[in-house]
């Protein structure tokens, strides 16, 4: 019978040799999958940039309750490809120079790109509950975290107070304003906590929100917030907490701009 355990073993090492390349094929698609959403994207955001920055013109049309609005050079084109794109966010010192979209959940752009094809770099994307028309007391912009430093992975930068230091405004764009964010609190958290909280019975409850994130703030800063001010809030995964829950946020200050000093303008 020995030529029979000979045959079982060979046998057995064809399966172990199969189940092997099987192995390897698949984790080499899902890296060169992964290498070529990476490479997608960096071309993307770079098309979507120069059509941005060399802008087309301002469009004006009625909203649904018959009030002008003024789409800005720069969006009047991409809105011509994507109906969903509500703003733009740029922060110096790091990649994010990036279109903001909006779908009627927070699901859509965590997978999809610009033009709705799937990519695993996701989108940056405004939470469904706000109205770019009429920002809220607590307008919430997401993106991934990427091993590239494109996307939201910049945010992270601002756990080095130096690195705030030199960077404490940054431009946020909606279709219709241009703002200054100021930055007044960074901090590491789980979404136990409800900072993305957009809906509020009065100045209290707002209040209640801003003296919380002032107690989780990695550090000071001299910017201060009341309850008249409007916030935006940078949300990005975040691995220090809770690998599942956690989360790296970044909350500022908006002041809107003058029209003189638009950013699109600007590049």
């Amino acid at each position: 019978m020995k030529w029979m355990k000979n045959k079982i073993k060979r046998v057995l090492s064809v399966v172990f040799t199969l189940v092997c390349v099987g192995v390897f094929v698949y984790a080499a698609h899902g890296l060169i999958s992964t290498f070529l959403d990476y490479q997608n994207n960096k071309q993307t955001m770079n098309d979507l940039q120069e059509t941005f920055y060399q802008g087309g013109g301002v469009t004006e049309f009625a909203d649904n309750d018959g009030d002008e609005l003024k789409v800005r050079s720069g969006f009047d084109i991409l809105l011509g490809e994507n109906d969903e794109l509500v703003g733009w966010i740029t922060i110096d010192g790091t990649k994010i120079d990036y279109p903001i979209l909006q779908a009627e959940n927070n699901n859509d752009y965590l997978r999809r790109d610009f033009y709705k094809d799937y990519n695993i770099l996701g989108s940056i994307f405004m939470d469904f509950r706000n109205d770019v028309t009429s920002l809220g007391r607590n307008t919430i912009v997401y993106g991934h975290r990427t091993k590239d430093q494109s996307m939201f992975e910049g945010l992270t930068y601002f756990e080095d107070k130096e690195f705030y230091e030199e960077h404490k405004t940054f431009t946020f764009d909606t279709l219709y304003e241009s703002y200054e964010a100021e930055i007044f609190a960074v901090y590491n958290t789980t979404t136990d906590f409800n900072y993305i909280q957009t809906d509020f019975t009065g100045d209290e409850n707002f209040e209640l929100l801003l003296d919380e994130i002032d107690e989780r703030a990695l550090y000071e800063t001299d910017v201060e917030v009341s309850a008249d001010d409007h916030i935006l809030t940078l949300s990005t995964c975040d691995y220090q907490l809770d690998k599942h829950k956690g989360r790296f946020v970044v909350h500022a200050k908006l002041t809107k701009m003058d029209p003189s000093s638009l950013h699109a303008a600007e590049k």
